[in-house]
């Protein structure tokens, strides 16, 4: 049995009130403590009376968390026992756990450069720099607290709000209770590498206490579905991570051949969890060949327990894997399966079941199927011409744009609710640190004051 505990401002806290951590199969394998709102609200008090680490130390600080994280022993795990619990318990294949920890650490390693790209070339990072004595732009935090509501659906959904404890802020973590092991670890890095307890702090509550940690905060990001964005995207105060429904287009002066892996990878990238993974495809031309290209490649991924070396779709308890089979067929409508339309319900011996990629093609580029993303290897792929227009192409984080027209690129480019456009044969889960993800986080939480001074 293994006990998560809240990591306070004042150390480790043992809450009575305790949540089952369970694997799979249903055998517990450890409980989450749950602080009440009382605590929540002593504990971001503590927070905001605390110092700031300073800048310099805090860079360095972050280099040494990235080696604890993924090589050190902590709450009495070490790295493949971590890798193995967190598997055992969300159905996350270890070798997609794996890269997921290199990524956090990659931008644990690479937060120097990434505040460098994110703060405008007119600031200065600091009062004291020369350029203020003639006047200039000091790039400060809009706010002292930033709470994280985190999402379980894989490690490398922590790979964000590290940033924000980069620039300064004091961060509080509510870990998700359906995987809290990856939230623990690498708060518990932090601390051991030097962040004063006070400065990064993890509290999983209930619901109610949850919404104390938005209110108390200064600003927030939160990860879930489409009920998320609705509860909190009115808010200038909380930044929503719902829904990506990346995408790809294919124009008729590329052949899409030479590109049928790299779609095939985007959707099926970390077992299509991701909010980058591509899940409408839109093809000028006839889509149906693209389709049955792409449903023959996904189909041979094969179905594994989640730890096989190989393993690489989510494995989830089979009544869960049937209800998300149904609400598929349901939203599917008049679209045409050409992969797991009879069902993407694979029991394994061993306990579980596997989500089965889908491919369904649709007949026009304004179908409502193309707006649907599930958390598993599911991709619509329909028509597009060119007097649809870009209409089809908003409401995308990533989209990949498969095309040589730059007038295209261009309004692809300037079309506000595009996030990010990558050009060619690049997969929509591609990712580096120091390239924005939905836009910098510091765009979120840091403003410029202007200053000039004189006689200090």
């Amino acid at each position: 049995m293994i006990e998560i505990d809240a990591l306070g401002p004042a150390g480790s806290y043992h809450a009575r009130q305790r949540l089952p951590i369970t694997a799979l199969d249903g055998t517990e394998v450890g409980t989450l403590g749950q602080v009440p709102a009382l605590f929540v609200r002593r504990a971001l008090a503590a927070m905001r009376a605390a110092p700031t680490v300073p800048a310099a130390e805090r860079f360095a600080l972050m280099a040494k968390a990235a080696e604890l994280f993924t090589t050190a022993t902590i709450g009495g795990l070490d790295p493949e026992e971590y890798v193995r619990i967190v598997s055992t318990v969300s159905g996350v294949p270890q070798q997609v756990v794996r890269r997921s920890v290199e990524w956090v650490a990659e931008v644990l390693r690479s937060s120097s450069d990434t505040m460098t790209f994110a703060m405008p070339r007119g600031a200065v990072a600091e009062w004291s720099d020369d350029r203020t004595r003639e006047g200039a732009g000091v790039w400060v935090r809009k706010g002292d607290i930033f709470a994280v509501h985190a999402a379980g659906n894989t490690p490398a959904v922590h790979g964000l709000w590290p940033e924000a404890l980069a620039l300064g802020y004091k961060v509080v973590v509510r870990p998700s209770a359906r995987e809290p092991f990856t939230a623990f670890r690498l708060v518990s890095a932090l601390r051991m590498a030097g962040f004063p307890p006070a400065t990064i702090t993890l509290l999983p509550t209930d619901y109610a206490a949850a919404d104390v940690i938005i209110a108390e905060a200064d600003y927030a990001i939160v990860y879930g579905g489409q009920d998320v964005v609705d509860k909190y995207g009115a808010s200038s105060r909380v930044l929503t991570q719902g829904p990506g429904r990346s995408k790809i287009l294919i124009t008729a002066d590329v052949d899409w051949r030479e590109h049928i892996d790299v779609i095939a990878d985007s959707v099926s990238h970390l077992g299509g969890t991701a909010c980058t993974c591509t899940t409408a495809v839109l093809v000028e031309g006839d889509p149906e060949p693209v389709a049955r290209a792409l449903a023959e490649r996904l189909a041979r991924i094969p179905s594994l327990p989640a730890d096989h070396p190989d393993a690489l779709l989510t494995v989830q308890p089979v009544s869960t894997v049937t209800a998300i089979d149904a609400y598929l067929h349901e939203v599917a409508g008049t679209a045409t399966p050409l992969l797991g339309g009879d069902t993407i319900v694979d029991e394994l011996p061993s306990g579980g079941a596997v989500l089965r990629p889908a491919v369904h093609l649709v007949d026009s580029a304004t179908a409502p199927q193309l707006g649907v993303e599930l958390a598993f290897p599911c991709v619509w792929v329909g028509p597009w011409q060119p007097t649809d227009g870009i209409a089809p192409l908003r409401d995308t984080l990533v989209l990949t744009a498969m095309t040589t027209r730059a007038e295209l690129v261009d309004a692809l480019l300037h079309e506000p609710s595009i996030t990010n456009l990558y050009l060619g044969d690049h997969p929509t889960t591609w990712l580096r640190p120091g390239v924005p993800h939905d836009g910098y986080l510091a765009e979120f939480l840091m403003r410029c004051k202007g200053m000039i001074r004189s006689g200090v």
